[in-house]
């Protein structure tokens, strides 16, 4: 009775870490709260911790007294082992993303801060970019896309206006007004003035 205690004890803690990392997938959302993304979207850590606790729960519950269940527990070790750890150490690795490139804070909101992150897997930089809003544990964050400077759709980010970001892209300027409450309307896109003769 003990040991089937113990492995749901373990199984428990394993829907906690997953309950815990799916807040924080949410979070990461558009509009969600950035300390809860920050400190529960991990996959790596939750999903990963859940399943070890997992497999030690089973491990734990079952008997291994006949050949079949040590072979058996034997196969499913050997498939964790050689399935999870390449996936771990792959998104460990290449799952860095090139981190938080600029910042430029509202010249009228200090409380509204523009972030371009460098996501991008490769040498040529990928950024993702949002307007967080608010200070301390009620700061939301508001995507505003990801862009590629390959394809010359970012070559800068401006406050354009006291509401108003402006994305420069070679080609177009993509505009987002901003609402009272710090959330983005949707993006106009405009031409790029021709060059003055």
């Amino acid at each position: 009775m003990g040991r089937k205690r113990i492995a749901w004890g373990l199984r428990a803690v394993a829907l906690a870490a997953l309950l815990a990392y799916l807040a924080g997938r949410h979070a990461s959302r558009s509009g969600g709260l950035v300390v809860v993304e920050v400190w529960l979207d991990r996959p790596l850590v939750l999903v990963g911790a859940a399943v070890v606790l997992i497999v030690v729960s089973l491990i734990i519950e079952l008997d291994f007294r006949t050949r079949w269940s040590q072979i058996g527990c034997a196969v499913g070790l050997v498939a964790l082992v050689f399935g999870g750890l390449p996936i771990a150490v792959m998104t460990y690795v290449f799952g860095g993303y090139g981190g938080r490139v600029d910042r430029f804070v509202s010249p009228n909101h200090e409380d509204r801060v523009l972030t371009v992150t460098n996501v991008a897997f490769s040498i040529d930089p990928i950024y993702r970019v949002e307007l967080e809003v608010g200070d301390g544990w009620s700061t939301r964050h508001w995507s505003m896309g990801v862009w590629d400077t390959r394809g010359g759709d970012f070559v800068r980010i401006d406050w354009s206006g006291p509401e108003q970001i402006t994305i420069t892209g070679q080609k177009k300027l993509t505009v987002f007004d901003v609402g009272p409450d710090g959330s983005l309307g949707d993006p106009r896109e405009l031409p790029l003035a021709p060059p003055l003769p």
